[in-house]
């Protein structure tokens, strides 16, 4: 059915379909909307046979759903930001419990200084913990992809984050296809645990292990990322014919085939990258992007095949690796690694904090990249007297507070250039 809707309620009866049996809820921004979305229907009875738990912070969250899960319930719960962070310890956990729990991440930069706005840093916070993690570039992914997390954890018996923008999808009314009951019903088999804490058959789990088995422990995690590489495509071409259209997958090229610049992204800013190819296209220029679905697991060999006839490669991303760079930049340039002539790789940081991408500042970017390379991670629309200015080495900046006047102050000391 289609509705003119908010992106978190459409999520929120999306999850509700997928009939989860226990939802663990603790408010924080930007995720609060699903968790009041379905908690509304649990209430108003249409979610049946649902427990939906209050808890006293996002750790209890988590904790509560590792606990309900390993009983062998269907378990849902979201978060965002710092909340994510709190529940790491917790995050680890239930990927190494192998315990199918469906999560959404409200994507929001992580502080200090305080920010609810988007960006991607808290999902790379926990890109190693074991978790698959699907990106959603608009509501009606956000909705498509949540229940075929469901499917693709319980198959693979390891926890699914679905990562949509904070604000930008969650917050964001537009025209979105919910399914009926039947539909999701036949795509999605009743939970069938592996595994199930059973009181007449005591049992522990998550007990301590050694080094003589660890190491097989984090290796059983890693082969079913691998395994997901592989379900993932099939699991999207199944639901393509349930639900009649296309959704998820691993990665989807838009206009690669003959392109000599080919952009690479996540979520959201996908749209705004592929309305500006379609103006360079329309000025004669070869160029491309790939909006990856999929950041774990990471599809390296199907990455590698969209890019290996580029010349350039342009990574975009909302995450910086301090110190290092893009972590996506990072993956691809892995995935490209083993080319014999291999395109030439340039890595951008854009929309920090919920900084507004444009399309001017991504068209320059994308020109640059062929006629003015750079080195390093740019930071796209950073003051352009700091950028590329070597930071005197040893030279102590006095925090005097989080005010963007005052950060730009710290940035000219440390360049040795005049404030103002």
């Amino acid at each position: 059915m289609l509705k003119q809707i908010e992106g978190s309620h459409a999520m929120a009866e999306a999850i509700a379909l997928c009939r989860p049996e226990v939802i663990c809820a603790y408010p924080i921004t930007p995720q609060t909307h699903i968790v009041e979305g379905v908690g509304e229907l649990v209430k108003s009875g249409a979610l049946q046979n649902c427990e939906f738990i209050n808890v006293e912070s996002e750790f209890a969250a988590l904790s509560v759903a590792i606990g309900a899960s390993a009983a062998g319930a269907r378990v849902y719960t979201a978060t965002a930001s710092q909340g994510l962070l709190f529940m790491a310890e917790a995050v680890y956990n239930a990927a190494g419990l192998g315990l199918p729990i469906v999560m959404t991440l409200g994507n929001r930069a992580i502080g200090a200084p305080i920010n609810i706005w988007n960006d991607h840093s808290d999902a790379m916070s926990m890109r190693d913990a074991g978790w698959i993690q699907l990106f959603a570039e608009n509501n009606q992914e956000a909705v498509d992809l949540h229940i075929i997390a469901f499917r693709l954890a319980e198959e693979l018996s390891m926890p699914a984050m679905v990562c949509v923008d904070g604000f930008i999808l969650t917050h964001a009314f537009e025209r979105v296809d919910i399914p009926d009951q039947a539909q999701v019903d036949s795509f999605l088999p009743p939970y069938d645990p592996v595994q199930v804490l059973d009181p007449e058959n005591p049992a522990s789990i998550g007990a301590m292990v050694g080094p003589e088995a660890f190491t097989e422990v984090r290796f059983l995690a890693h082969y079913k990322q691998r395994q997901a590489l592989r379900l993932i495509p099939e699991f999207c071409e199944d639901f393509a014919k349930t639900f009649g259209r296309a959704a998820g997958g691993l990665l989807r090229p838009y206009r690669t085939d003959d392109a000599e610049t080919i952009v690479v992204a996540m979520g959201s800013v996908v749209g705004t990258i592929k309305d500006v190819i379609d103006e360079m296209r329309d000025a004669g220029e070869k160029i491309g992007a790939v909006a990856l679905v999929s950041y774990r697991p990471f599809p390296v060999e199907a990455l590698r095949d969209i890019l290996k006839h580029a010349k350039h490669v342009v990574v975009v991303e909302k995450c910086i690796s301090v110190g290092v760079g893009g972590p996506l930049a990072d993956n691809t340039d892995g995935a490209l690694r083993n080319l014999r002539d291999r395109p030439k790789l340039h890595s951008a940081i854009a929309g920090l904090g919920g900084r507004p991408i444009t399309r001017e500042s991504l068209k320059k970017l994308f020109h640059d990249a062929v006629h003015a390379p750079w080195i390093g991670p740019f930071f796209l629309d950073l003051n352009e007297r700091v950028v590329g200015r070597e930071i005197h080495r040893g030279r102590k900046v006095r925090h005097a507070g989080s005010t963007a006047e005052n950060i730009l102050k710290q940035l000219a000391l440390a360049s040795h250039l005049p404030p103002g």
